[in-house]
C-alpha cells in the first residue's frame, strides 16, 4: 500500500488528497456503470425484487400472515377472551427486513464475485497493483459502487413497504423503519467488503461466489454457536454475530456497538483487499 510522504507541505497534501478523491470517484463511476451494463445484474435484481415482493405479500396477506393474526385477535377480544397483544406494524417491519437480510445472503456473493476477478481476467489488476493510487482507495471505490447498486435493489422494496405501513392506523413512526434499513445496508456493506477480499484471491468468479457464501454462512452461524457456549466465551462470540447486531437494528434500536462492529468489518474487508493486491504487486516485482 502506498503511503503519503510525511514531508509533504500542506498544499501538496491537499492536492494529493484531491487526486485520491478524484480517482476514488472515477473508480466508483466505472464500477457502478459496469453493474448497470451487465445483464447478470438485472437478472439478480429481478429475482431479488420478485422474492422480496412475494415475502411482503405473504407476511401481510398470507393465511398465517399478520393481518389474519390481527383479525383472529380482534375476534377473540370480541368473544371476551384476552389474546396476546402485538404491534402489527412493528412485527411486519421486523419480519420483512429480517427476511430481506436472509435473502441478501444469497445475492451479495453474486454482486461481489466479480469485483477483482474481472480485473484479473482483463489483465488490469496488475495495472491497478502497480499504479501510484493506494490500493485501499481502489477497494473503497469498488465497495462504494457495489453498495450503491445494492441500495438501488433495496429501494423499490423499501418504498413498497413504506406504502403498506402508510395504511397502518395508528400511524407508524419512521425512526424504526429507517433504522432497520440502515442496519440492512450496513450488514450488506460488511459482507460485500469481505466478499471483495475473497474476489481478490482468485480469478474464478464462481469460486469467489462460493467462498463468499460459505464465509457469510459461517458468520451467520456465529450466533447459534455463541448460544451453545457458556459464560464469557459465549458472550464474546455473540458480540461478533452480524445476525445479532442486524436484529438490533430491525427492532428499531440504535446500538453504537452494532455500528462499530459493522464499520469494523467494512474496514477489515478493505484492508485485507488492499493487502491482497499489494502481495500481488510484490509477486510481479
Amino acid at each position: 500500500m502506498t503511503n503519503a510522504n510525511p514531508k509533504l507541505t500542506p498544499p501538496l497534501k491537499n492536492n494529493l488528497n484531491n487526486l485520491i478523491f478524484k480517482n476514488i470517484l472515477a473508480i466508483y463511476q466505472r464500477e457502478l456503470q459496469s453493474y448497470f451494463t451487465a445483464p447478470l445484474s438485472y437478472v439478480i435484481a429481478a429475482v431479488f425484487w420478485l422474492l422480496g415482493g412475494f415475502f411482503l405479500v405473504a407476511i401481510l396477506l398470507g393465511p398465517q400472515g399478520l393481518i389474519a393474526a390481527a383479525a383472529q385477535a380482534d375476534q377473540a377480544a370480541q368473544m371476551g377472551m384476552t389474546p396476546p397483544s402485538f404491534d402489527v406494524a412493528y412485527e411486519f417491519n421486523k419480519a420483512y427486513v429480517g427476511l430481506l437480510g436472509s435473502l441478501s445472503m444469497f445475492v451479495l456473493p453474486m454482486l461481489s464475485m466479480g469485483l477483482y476477478t474481472d480485473e484479473r481476467k482483463q489483465g488490469t489488476l496488475e495495472l491497478l497493483a502497480t499504479s501510484p493510487l493506494p490500493n485501499w482507495a481502489v477497494a473503497l471505490g469498488k465497495l462504494l459502487a457495489v453498495v450503491t447498486f445494492y441500495i438501488g435493489m433495496v429501494l423499490p422494496l423499501m418504498v413498497s413497504q413504506s406504502v403498506a405501513l402508510g395504511a397502518a392506523s395508528p400511524a407508524v413512526g419512521s425512526s424504526g423503519f429507517v433504522l432497520s434499513y440502515v442496519g440492512l445496508v450496513l450488514m450488506a456493506a460488511s459482507l460485500l467488503a469481505l466478499g471483495m477480499f475473497v474476489s481478490s484471491l482468485t480469478d474464478s468468479t464462481v469460486l469467489a461466489a462460493i467462498m463468499t457464501f460459505a464465509l457469510i454462512l459461517l458468520l451467520w452461524l456465529v450466533d447459534a454457536v455463541a448460544q451453545g457456549l457458556p459464560g464469557a466465551l459465549g458472550e464474546a462470540f455473540s458480540h461478533l454475530s452480524l445476525l445479532r447486531h442486524f436484529t438490533t437494528f430491525t427492532e428499531g434500536v440504535f446500538d453504537s456497538s452494532s455500528l462499530v462492529l459493522f464499520l469494523s468489518f467494512i474496514v477489515l474487508g478493505i484492508f485485507l483487499t488492499a493487502q491482497s493486491v499489494e502481495a500481488l504487486r510484490f509477486q510481479r516485482s
